[in-house]
């Protein structure tokens, strides 16, 4: 014979129909079951009391508890995740306490739970990435040592015309420093906006970019004419490795919060989606809190640099050994009664010969060789990212000029 097994909501069930048949008094009913006469009367009440025929056992759980966040906070942080719905946990908490210092805020943990239960996190979909370059970015130590510049993916308008945001951000502060958009890519419409980058906030000491166009070409030395202006004004063009977006890591990061934040959905024309550009740089500057920088807003750690936009461009200047060239409008220099073809990018710009030996000689414009002259046979130099070290080592002799002038207050 099969053992009995005893249920306690079917033992409960049988204690309230011997109750109402009233066969026996509670004191015996309860001998009976084994349990006290408060439990006795504590679900004979029950029953009577809310008709309820299920005899399971009611959550424990305390209805308020001392820890609890209070509403009210709850509200703030619901509200300010409504005012910027990609913001995660940690800036929201940080972008509360600078605005309501007494306020006692929760752990970033706690609120996302909260935002989570109240349906305002979505998951994401898990993605495979590759792993990150350990070398740290070289020079990024201070204000206005690094630059960095790319073009945000073409996305479609509203209306149908595409649109490229052109940004420029601080590598050490991630000060956004521009972010306009426009319908074409080219030299005559970038060159404007970063002479007025120059102009409001002087020259860095380098700016690294991509190798696409305008910031370089497949001339010697990979020069381009906005290159070319940036040598002369003496900034260091830095080209991160072909495929190695991670080399400029900190400034792609910054391009999918842009794009999060005003391109989803994008506007209906490039003038309102400029707007977009402006409000979100000015967010991005004076309010939105960057983990990197201790949860404090870029414009808490940049300052102006103090070399500031010249009047006029210096040419450059080579040793007295050097033999000097000016190309021509069609890219070629005359050398020994010869006519030798360098790039159509280096028109009317000088550039220097080094004597190597009798038949050789290495061709610079300014610091960045272009190659070698063999009789009157134009080499062109090696590739300068023939490996990762190459880049690195190259720019560890960048030694940027040190700052000590007051941050930027936001308008």
């Amino acid at each position: 014979m099969p053992w009995k097994e005893i249920c306690p909501m079917d033992e409960r069930g049988k204690f309230i129909v011997e109750c109402l048949r009233r066969e026996l008094t509670m004191s015996e009913l309860c001998r009976k079951y084994e349990i006290s006469r408060k439990t006795g009367y504590k679900w004979w009440s029950r029953f009577w009391e809310t008709g309820d025929r299920r005899f399971g056992d009611r959550s424990h759980a305390a209805h308020w508890h001392p820890n609890a966040t209070p509403d009210e906070v709850v509200t703030m942080l619901l509200s300010a995740r409504k005012q910027h719905p990609t913001w995660g946990p940690r800036k929201l908490v940080a972008w509360l306490a600078a605005k309501y210092p007494r306020l006692v805020l929760p752990s970033a943990s706690t609120v996302g739970a909260i935002l989570k239960r109240h349906g305002l996190i979505q998951p994401r979909r898990a993605r495979p990435r590759s792993a990150p370059y350990e070398s740290p970015f070289v020079g990024c130590d201070e204000p206005n040592s690094v630059w960095c510049a790319d073009f945000k993916g073409s996305f479609r308008l509203r209306n149908g015309r595409r649109c490229n945001a052109l940004t420029i951000t601080d590598a050490y502060s991630r000060y956004l420093l521009r972010c306009e958009g426009m319908s074409y890519i080219d030299d005559a419409r970038v060159r404007p906006i970063f002479e007025s980058a120059f102009s409001e906030f002087g020259l860095p000491v380098a700016i690294r970019t991509d190798n696409g166009p305008p910031f370089s070409t497949i001339a010697p030395g990979g020069l381009s004419r906005l290159a070319i202006w940036w040598i002369k004004l003496g900034i260091r063009p830095e080209r991160i490795p072909p495929g190695v977006p991670q080399h400029n890591g900190r400034h792609e990061r910054m391009h999918r919060t842009l794009k999060e934040d005003t391109a989803k959905p994008a506007e209906r024309t490039l003038a309102d989606q400029q707007r977009a550009f402006d409000r979100f740089r000015r967010i991005y500057n004076e309010e939105r809190p960057h983990e990197a920088l201790g949860q404090k807003p870029p414009w808490t750690a940049y300052t102006r640099s103090r070399r500031p936009y010249p009047v006029k461009l210096r040419e450059p200047e080579y040793p007295e050994s050097f033999k000097t060239r000016v190309v021509r409008h069609d890219g070629l220099i005359k050398w020994r009664g010869r006519h030798v073809y360098l790039a159509e990018t280096l028109a009317n710009e000088n550039v220097g010969l080094e004597q190597i030996d009798d038949e050789t000689w290495r061709v610079h414009f300014a610091t960045i060789p272009l190659g070698v002259l063999e009789g009157t046979r134009f080499k062109r130099a090696a590739g300068v990212y023939r490996s990762r070290k190459t880049i690195f080592e190259s720019n560890r002799n960048l030694k940027p000029q040190r700052m000590e002038v007051s941050p930027i207050r936001p308008v």
